[in-house]
């Protein structure tokens, strides 16, 4: 039997723009390969430690490019 989604308020936040760089970081979203993967059985405190991680990695990839 295959597991349901979990229901949550988060929604997912993916962007559409999926393209894994070369860390396995889509480049639209922020999350990891795995972290996509796990999205759908995550509770929401699962979920913000996801989306707090992708903020951080958003703002290491604008330093690195200014």
């Amino acid at each position: 039997m295959s597991e349901q989604p979990l229901q949550t308020s988060i929604p997912s936040p993916c962007r559409r723009r999926c393209c894994l760089d070369e860390k396995d970081v889509c480049v639209g979203c922020f999350r990891t390969h795995q972290e996509i993967l796990a999205w759908n059985q995550a509770d929401d405190v699962k979920r913000l430690a996801i989306l707090q991680e992708c903020e951080h990695r958003k703002q290491n990839r604008k330093r690195s490019f200014s």
